[in-house]
């Protein structure tokens, strides 16, 4: 059973709750958000795997998870970094922010995101039971992409791309 970090605006530890549960009730929890760029400037986008519980199928930054009890954030976005798309990558942290959103099948995300990022020119090496596809894109196609088809990306993901990027 996995769990998440139930923690306070001010990211202070309140415990821990079951991932599903804590999606269910909405609660607040701690998260990271990495972002790799290349030599390019281009993102590193990943597309979620289509069996995810929620955000199945949709585009978002180059990985997203949640960090383990006694996990720094910086330790679980260079984890689930790894596992998520087979990169060992030098991550900068660039800060927080707090949101809520209503997800499909019934669930809220409401997460207090560490953001990271870093640069690498590596393939990655896909993990299908959490990333379905990649590809590399520059910032204004992106934004343009955004605006054209928001419904394609996860909801947290133009949120963090704006006040980071």
């Amino acid at each position: 059973m996995e769990e998440v970090i139930l923690v306070d605006v001010n990211d202070q530890t309140l415990g821990t709750m079951e991932k599903l549960k804590a999606h269910e009730l909405g609660r607040l929890h701690r998260a990271v958000s990495v972002f790799i760029f290349n030599s390019k400037q281009e993102l590193l986008l990943q597309q979620r795997a289509f069996t995810k519980y929620h955000s199945a199928g949709l585009w978002t930054n180059t990985c997203c998870s949640h960090p383990r009890s006694g996990e720094l954030p910086i330790s679980a976005a260079k984890r689930r970094l790894q596992e998520e798309m087979g990169l060992d990558v030098e991550l900068h942290f660039s800060g927080t922010f707090i949101y809520k959103a209503a997800l499909d099948q019934g669930l809220t995300e409401h997460e207090l995101d560490h953001v990271f990022y870093g640069t690498s020119d590596a393939l990655p090496i896909l993990n299908p039971e959490e990333v379905h596809a990649y590809r590399w894109i520059s910032k204004a196609d992106l934004e343009i992409e955004i605006q054209k088809f928001p419904e394609r990306f996860t909801y947290w993901f133009p949120l963090a791309l704006h006040r980071f990027y």
